[in-house]
């Protein structure tokens, strides 16, 4: 009985919260439907819908801006004080924004070849055309290889001139080089390759 008790208080604790939202979000709507129709000369009927999912959609934006941002940079700055940690995050955020940021480095696909005199090549990604810094010699880029079935990868640097660009989907391609060949890839349709 303990055991059945415990189950019904936990799901107590799922449901009301949602209840309780769904219930406010209905009166509110019901309650400017009825005070909006008279004053409107046309059926106004449903405009609390979009009146309530504009005022949420504004205290989203609000929130977000005025408290998670703030607790978000504070933490991150934490975390960048740390030695450690801060080789982690930082490698880990520039890893994760690289996919869904304002910055895609993962947008160019490519097939590099391992060996010249070979037919083996390797999925992966244009990442860098500019390796200035590393004093290499002219035409050598740098290639984002995914591991298949892993969170993982290997950078190569390779001579431009061993590479094939693969007009592709991006999103597709690291699906297909992670899933090791077992999902289909979409040709890329707005590519300019």
């Amino acid at each position: 009985m303990n055991r059945f008790l415990r189950f019904f208080f936990q799901g107590l604790l799922y449901t009301i919260p949602i209840s309780v939202t769904f219930y406010v979000i209905w009166e509110i709507v019901v309650t400017i439907d009825s005070k909006v129709q008279p004053w409107l000369p046309f059926d106004a009927h449903g405009l609390g819908i979009v009146i309530v999912f504009v005022l949420i959609t504004l205290i989203g934006i609000i929130g977000n801006l005025f408290v998670t941002l703030p607790i978000v940079s504070y933490a991150e700055k934490i975390l960048i004080k740390a030695p450690l940690v801060r080789i982690i995050y930082t490698s880990l955020k520039d890893l994760v924004s690289s996919f869904v940021g304002q910055k895609k480095s993962f947008d160019k696909p490519v097939l590099v070849k391992l060996y010249p005199e070979s037919e083996i090549y390797r999925l992966g990604f244009l990442t860098d055309e500019s390796l200035d810094k590393l004093e290499l010699e002219d035409g050598m880029v740098s290639v984002y290889v995914p591991h298949s079935y892993a969170i993982s990868g290997q950078l190569f640097i390779v001579n431009k001139n061993m590479l094939k660009m693969v007009n592709v989907d991006a999103t597709g391609m690291m699906k297909y080089i992670v899933s090791g060949g077992v999902t289909e890839m979409a040709e890329n349709n707005d590519s300019e390759i």
